[in-house]
């Protein structure tokens, strides 16, 4: 099993390049399942989780060919086997999105209930409750979600419980091609939902409202092929903000979106960092420890759960103490008792947790127990006196790009240790 073996103390300086977003990308790829012609896609993230999606098209029946580098061509031509099975499936949740395009063009579709990180509950009850309003028949048994529909999905009208981004992703994508319009209240805003409209739309869909509270489609016969760019990745931009600020260094990440990220520059802002941005690039400058912050992680556009655990490393070597309250997942603390390991004076009660600052950090073996802690523990590493191992590194091979290559890009002193 890999590990990370980091030595800290040196201040990250120059440029990054920043990946395209697994978060954007699973769902994109599942929308191929939507239409016989092939679709192209460039700026692909060459991660696990991208693995475990080509491991479950292909054994779907869809054919996919890397094309160039970061890039992909899916072609879900023919019948399929619209049967998703455990294997795959537990290893990323992400893999229910399969459910709703399987649904809509073969009337048919059996998921089993997914797996992926163990931040907290995350039910598929909104995902039911979404396709059952669009006609389908669905049963739950022997840990596998069976969906049926007599010809095609009609139109309806879904009012989500909560904003949930899978849900609102599998239904839009379900909708494009049902009889008739589908209007989703109360949907997820997040800006990954936002790119998979511009897919949908460009394979002749009928998508409006994506990025607002509801979204409208007119649904259509067929989809046809076409080439997509994925949008770039958030969270890995506000990662490596995070570790420049931390490390008390000069950072620019480039082939990103900062109004994406108000939110984060918001706060790093607060933490005193001097901040610079243009159209597809923003730049972190820090000379001085930063202050701590307080936020309270909250769906789109407001501070993101994906942020919380990196933040917190921050706050564990900033000037003050910092109060965190987590809203989103209820078991996404597991990353406290690692960066205790490490020096940090942080206290849980409930879904709070006070990180009260101190000066340094220290080295100590540490295990990253899910993808956004495993970043947490690396940035926590950058600034540690000492040697820090981190184990479990699969985690983060999950949602980062070639990270230590682009840390030591940056002058990191981080090298994978493969046992």
């Amino acid at each position: 099993m890999d590990k990370f073996l980091i030595r800290g103390g040196v201040p990250l300086e120059g440029e990054v390049e920043i990946s395209g977003s697994k978060n954007a990308a699973l769902p994109l790829m599942a929308a191929a399942l939507l239409t016989e012609e092939p679709i192209h896609f460039q700026t692909v993230p060459n991660l696990r989780d991208i693995a475990t999606m080509v491991q479950l098209l292909k054994c779907l029946g869809a054919a996919v060919q890397v094309s160039g580098e970061n890039a992909l061509e899916i072609c879900a031509a023919g019948a399929l086997t619209p049967l998703a099975p455990y294997d795959l499936v537990r290893k990323m949740r992400a893999s229910i999105l399969v459910l709703g395009p399987l649904l809509a063009r073969f009337g048919e579709a059996r998921v089993s209930l997914p797996g992926g990180c163990a931040i907290g509950s995350r039910p598929v009850d909104q995902h039911i409750k979404g396709l059952q309003a669009l006609g389908a028949k669905i049963q739950v048994e022997n840990g596998y979600v069976h969906a049926r529909s007599e010809g095609r999905l009609r139109g309806g009208h879904v009012l989500f419980d909560m904003a949930t981004v899978g849900g609102t992703e599998n239904l839009m994508m379900a909708a494009a091609l049902a009889d008739g319009e589908t209007l989703l209240e109360n949907v997820a805003r997040e800006p990954e939902i936002v790119d998979l409209a511009v897919l949908l739309n460009a394979m002749g869909a009928r998508v409006e409202g994506a990025g607002s509270d509801s979204i409208r489609i007119q649904g259509v016969n067929t989809l046809h092929g076409c080439n997509h760019r994925v949008m770039p990745d958030r969270i890995e931009t506000g990662s490596y903000l995070v570790a420049a600020v931390m490390t008390q260094g000069d950072v620019t990440c480039r082939n990103t979106r900062p109004e994406l990220l108000e939110a984060v520059l918001v706060k790093l802002e607060e933490a005193g960092a001097c901040l610079k941005r243009g159209g597809d690039w923003v730049r972190v400058t820090m000379r001085q420890r930063p202050q701590a912050v307080s936020f309270r992680t909250l769906p789109y556009p407001a501070f993101p759960t994906d942020m919380q655990a990196q933040f917190m490393a921050m706050n564990t070597i900033a000037n003050g103490t910092g109060t965190i309250a987590e809203t989103i997942f209820e078991n996404r603390f597991m990353h406290v008792q690692e960066l205790n390991r490490m020096g940090a004076r942080i206290a849980v009660d409930g879904h709070t947790a006070v990180v009260q600052g101190i000066e340094r950090l220290e080295a100590a073996p540490v295990m990253a127990t899910d993808l956004r802690a495993s970043m947490s523990l690396v940035v926590a590493a950058l600034v540690a006196n000492g040697e820090t191992m981190i184990d479990r590194i699969y985690h983060i091979d999950r949602g980062y790009e070639r990270v230590e290559f682009k840390l030591r890009q940056l002058g990191a002193r981080i090298e994978r240790v493969v046992r």
